[in-house]
């Protein structure tokens, strides 16, 4: 069974509301809500990441998914059999949703290793390099994680999920992401209690302390909850948004590489290959010599200063 990726009617209309939102807020006022450069920064990068895409979900994505569910799932005596003894799994509405849950959990690990792994972070980084939180915050996506993303969840063709189902899940999943970037939907009250809201993406996108590396969900926040990453929006901080360690700069280049750039200059530092490694693919902040520190170090420091 074939289906459209949702995706390819949702990117037409991601246009449209970016444009219905910065209209909507020179009209009412909040003209710092759109900066031109940053914004113009932002369609551009964008642009790429949705080219890039298009290109890669062909060969890597779809050819991946396929070549593993084929693998993990030979076809026995006219049955689609999973190598671990049970029948793959069916269109039925119920594994639709078994498959959306398993999407979600898949990328919360995908978007937590994101902020845990500089490597990754190099990546991801660019999508909050942005001093704004806007809708055209949301199409500013770094393009090298499109190369390791598909590895979060090539576990499900391989259980059984269809890949074409998989893929549009991921879909479903990418337009819920991209409505979160505004600030003018408040906190949603019952919701609030089980969906990962604005709100909530407001406080994944500032660079105060005490909100760094949290909720990091997708249509859900209950793997935030059960895995200690969950923080509500507290209406009386005052939110700062970008990164610590800005490009400084809107040339679309700069902001796609300048973490590649520091790793490799704290790797210089050094020349013992093991602090080189960490450099790579420790946290980010992780330092030989402790002259920075990762945010799971400096709140335990906090901490200690506190007792």
């Amino acid at each position: 069974m074939e289906f459209t990726n949702p995706l390819v009617y949702g990117a037409p209309c991601f246009i449209g509301f970016i444009l219905l939102e910065l209209s909507y807020s020179k009209l009412t006022g909040r003209k710092d809500l759109y900066k031109r450069k940053d914004f113009f920064a932002s369609l551009l990068i964008g642009s790429g990441s949705a080219i890039l895409a298009a290109l890669l979900k062909t060969v890597i994505i779809i050819a991946l998914f396929s070549f593993v569910y084929d693998l993990f799932n030979p076809i026995t005596d006219g049955v689609r059999m999973n190598i671990f003894g049970w029948e793959s799994f069916s269109y039925a509405w119920y594994v639709w949703i078994l498959c959306m849950l398993a999407d979600d959990f898949s990328y919360y690990w995908f978007h937590r290793q994101n902020h845990m792994v500089r490597f990754f972070w190099a990546a991801h980084i660019v999508h909050h390099s942005s001093e704004n939180f806007n809708l055209g915050t949301a199409v500013r996506n770094g393009w090298f994680t499109l190369l390791y993303k598909p590895l979060f969840y090539i576990w499900m063709p391989a259980i059984g999920f269809p890949p074409e189902m998989v893929i549009v899940c991921l879909g479903i999943e990418s337009l819920w992401q991209f409505q979160l970037h505004t600030t003018y939907v408040p906190k949603l009250g019952f919701f609030d209690r089980f969906i990962n809201s604005h709100t909530m993406h407001q406080v994944h996108h500032a660079k105060n302390f005490e909100y760094m590396d949290k909720n990091h969900g997708g249509i859900l926040n209950i793997f935030d909850r059960m895995f200690g990453t969950y923080q509500p929006l507290d209406e009386q901080i005052e939110i700062s948004y970008g990164v610590t360690t800005p490009p400084e700069s809107h040339n679309m280049f700069d902001i796609l590489t300048h973490e590649y750039i520091n790793i490799w200059n704290d790797m210089k530092k050094t020349k013992n290959w093991r602090y080189k490694f960490m450099y790579i693919f420790g946290p980010p902040g992780w330092s030989h010599d402790g002259s920075t520190k990762t945010v799971k170090q400096m709140r335990r420091e906090l901490i200690h200063k506190k007792q």
